[in-house]
């Protein structure tokens, strides 16, 4: 939030991207908002949203990935429970782990719902065979307050819809900002400051160059939009990939070498990979304004 009047760009766009969903290969509601957010931006036919400003040979990109491991609906049960299935991408026994006992948010045509998993009575299984089994996603069942599969059907709820824990971002401290996956956003959220900058600025870019942005797709599953944007706008001097610190995957040079040389730029992250990823704002704005700089050219 901006503090006595001052405008925070970074901490607000932070705390609006990290409300939102999007679980890898259905990310395109968060993709919709970055276009609307970014003036001159488009989607590519991976369905990224990029900009690109100046019109010189000389190219560079600056890369952010949107996508988040996250859950599907398995299967819609006739008492009205759901079963969830995970998502493409690596999987994590720890993340799924968490997803006992909270609250999640269920993605359909019409908007987000809300549902609980469901805890397992403690009462009922002690004492019985080895004890209870850990938790795993097979054995979660989501309750959306209906009673029969019609009732789910109703609801606008269908197979394949995406999944993720309740998206409540929470400040605290000086300047801290928690969610799910909020280091991501975040670093997001510093780049479309930035851009927007340089957008507005565009002068500011030598002629000699272009630089492109981009914030890219299934970054999770196989890179298939950071390389879309390396092998339609490519080759590319030099590739920044921004993201939160400790999600960023190998960087693809190998694979795409049209990126040319590929520089990981994280932010900071506090409990990575939990429901709690915590970042300061202050990081973000500060990656941002280095971001308007390597933007403009002065490296």
């Amino acid at each position: 939030m901006a503090a006595q009047g001052v405008p925070r760009p970074v901490d607000d766009l932070a705390g609006r991207l990290a409300g939102l969903s999007a679980v890898t290969g259905l990310e395109q509601r968060l993709v919709d908002t970055l276009v609307s957010l970014l003036p001159g931006s488009r989607r590519d036919r991976a369905g990224n949203a990029v900009l690109t400003l100046g019109s010189g040979k000389s190219r560079r990109l600056a890369v952010c990935p949107v996508d988040e491991p996250g859950y599907v609906v398995g299967h819609v049960r006739e008492d009205g429970w759901l079963t969830v299935r995970r998502s493409p991408g690596s999987p994590s026994a720890a993340r799924d782990a968490q997803l006992e006992g909270q609250r999640v948010s269920i993605q359909t045509a019409g908007g987000v719902l809300p549902g609980v998993v469901a805890v397992r009575s403690v009462h009922l299984t002690r004492g019985r065979g080895d004890g209870p089994r850990a938790f795993t996603v097979d054995s979660a069942l989501v309750d959306v307050g209906a009673t029969s599969a019609a009732e789910v059907g109703s609801l606008g709820i269908r197979t394949l819809a995406p999944v993720t824990l309740h998206k409540r971002p929470h400040r605290y401290g000086k300047n801290l900002l928690a969610a799910p996956m909020a280091g991501r956003r975040a670093a997001c959220a510093a780049l479309l400051v930035a851009a927007r900058r340089a957008a507005a600025e565009q002068g500011m870019i030598p002629r000699r160059e272009s630089v492109v942005i981009a914030f890219v797709v299934e970054h999770e599953l196989s890179g298939r939009g950071l390389g879309t944007v390396a092998n339609s706008a490519g080759p590319f001097e030099e590739t920044i990939v921004v993201d939160g610190d400790g999600w960023t995957p190998a960087d693809g040079a190998e694979q795409w070498p049209s990126l040319g040389r590929v520089v990981p730029k994280p932010l900071p992250v506090r409990y990575p990979g939990t429901a709690v990823e915590t970042v300061a704002i202050s990081d973000a704005e500060r990656l941002a304004s280095e971001l308007a700089v390597w933007i403009r050219g002065s490296r």
